[in-house]
C-alpha cells in the first residue's frame, strides 16, 4: 500500500499560498466553470503564476467579466474565454475541435448540485450526471493529445464530498428505475469524478499525463442554490480562495511531480473510508476502486458513442 501524501499546505492555506515561487510562464490551463465561485480563484492564481488561462464556460459575458476582473488584479492579461456547455456533447465536441495548442493543465471544475426535480439532456441522461461527469469526460478524452503534447500534463477532477452519498450505480445510472433523490444524484456524478482521475492516469500516465481528483471544501457559493444555502458550521467553512488552494496544487506544485491516480483534501491525500464519517471527511473507497473506474470509463464511452449513432453527430 503506497503512503499518504502530504504536503506543508493545510485546511486554511489559500490558492496564492500554494503557488507561491511556481513560475507556470508558457504553460496553457483551461478551467471549466471559471466565472464564478473556486473556479475563478483557480484561474486568477494560475494567471499569476504566469500561466495563460482560458475560461470555459457557458455564460460567455460572465466570463468576459471575470477575465477583466483577474487581468486588472494581476496587472496582466492572461486569461481568455471560450463558449462550453457541458450538458451538451456538439458544444464540448466545437471547444475540443477549436483547441490546437499542447494543454498543460486542464482543471474539471464546473458543476451543478441537487437540482431539485429530475431532469435530463436530450440524451436521457441525468442532468447532474451529465454535467458533472460526462461533459467533463468527454472533454478530457477529447483533450487527450493536447494533454500528452504538453510533456507533463496534469487534470483536475474537482469532486466533492458527495462522493460519500453514493457510489455510482451502473445498472440506474439516470434514474430510470429508483425513485429520483437529489443528493444521491449528485453523489453518483461525484464520484463518477473521482473515478475519472483514476483510469485516466492508468490509461496516459505513460504519456506523462496524471489525474487527480478533489474535495474543495465547504464554500459558499451559488452551487449551493438549491440546498438552502452553506449549512456547515462556521469554523469548517473556506473562502474561495481557500477552496481553490487543493485545485492549484494538484494542477501545478511540484510537490505532485508524478503523481496521479489519488483523491485530496485539505491539500493533502485524503484517507479511504468504509462508512460515511460524521464530518465529511475522507473519500469512499468505491469512488477510487480501479475496477469501477475502469469500468465507468467503457460506459461513458459506449453512452457517447450510441448518442453518436442516434444523432448523426
Amino acid at each position: 500500500m503506497t503512503e499518504r501524501i502530504t504536503t506543508p499546505f493545510g485546511f486554511a492555506s489559500t490558492a496564492d499560498e500554494v503557488l507561491a515561487g511556481v513560475d507556470l510562464t508558457g504553460k496553457r490551463a483551461v478551467v471549466t466553470g471559471g466565472a464564478a465561485g473556486i473556479g475563478v480563484e483557480t484561474a486568477r492564481s494560475l494567471a499569476a503564476a504566469g500561466a495563460d488561462v482560458v475560461l470555459a464556460v457557458r455564460r460567455v459575458a460572465a466570463g468576459e467579466q471575470a477575465a477583466a476582473d483577474i487581468a486588472a488584479g494581476i496587472g496582466a492579461q492572461r486569461v481568455t474565454v471560450r463558449a462550453l456547455d457541458l450538458t451538451d456533447q456538439a458544444s464540448v465536441r466545437q471547444f475540443v475541435a477549436d483547441w490546437d495548442q499542447p494543454l498543460h493543465i486542464l482543471v474539471n471544475n464546473a458543476g451543478i448540485m441537487a437540482l431539485p426535480e429530475l431532469e435530463r439532456t436530450a440524451e436521457g441522461w441525468e442532468m447532474q450526471f451529465a454535467t458533472n461527469f460526462m461533459g467533463h469526460f468527454a472533454l478530457t478524452v477529447g483533450l487527450h493529445d493536447a494533454l500528452a503534447a504538453a510533456g507533463g500534463a496534469r487534470v483536475v477532477s474537482v469532486s466533492s464530498s458527495g462522493n460519500l452519498f453514493s457510489p455510482v450505480i451502473f445498472d440506474d445510472l439516470h434514474f430510470a428505475f429508483r425513485p429520483y433523490d437529489p443528493l444521491l444524484a449528485y453523489g453518483q456524478s461525484k464520484s463518477a469524478e473521482a473515478l475519472l482521475a483514476v483510469e485516466a492516469t492508468r490509461r496516459w500516465a505513460g504519456e506523462g499525463i496524471h489525474a487527480n481528483a478533489l474535495n474543495p471544501g465547504a464554500i459558499a457559493t451559488g452551487l449551493q442554490k438549491h440546498t438552502g444555502g452553506l449549512r456547515t458550521p462556521r469554523e469548517r467553512q473556506k473562502t474561495p480562495q481557500q477552496g481553490a488552494a487543493t485545485s492549484v496544487l494538484l494542477a501545478a506544485s511540484p510537490l505532485l511531480d508524478g503523481v496521479g491516480g489519488r483523491y485530496f483534501e485539505d491539500c493533502a491525500e485524503a484517507p479511504i473510508v468504509s462508512e460515511r464519517p460524521a464530518d465529511y471527511s475522507g473519500v469512499a473507497g468505491y469512488a477510487v476502486d480501479p475496477g469501477n473506474a475502469e469500468r465507468l470509463w467503457t460506459v461513458a464511452s459506449d453512452l457517447i458513442a450510441q448518442r453518436a449513432v442516434t444523432t448523426g453527430r
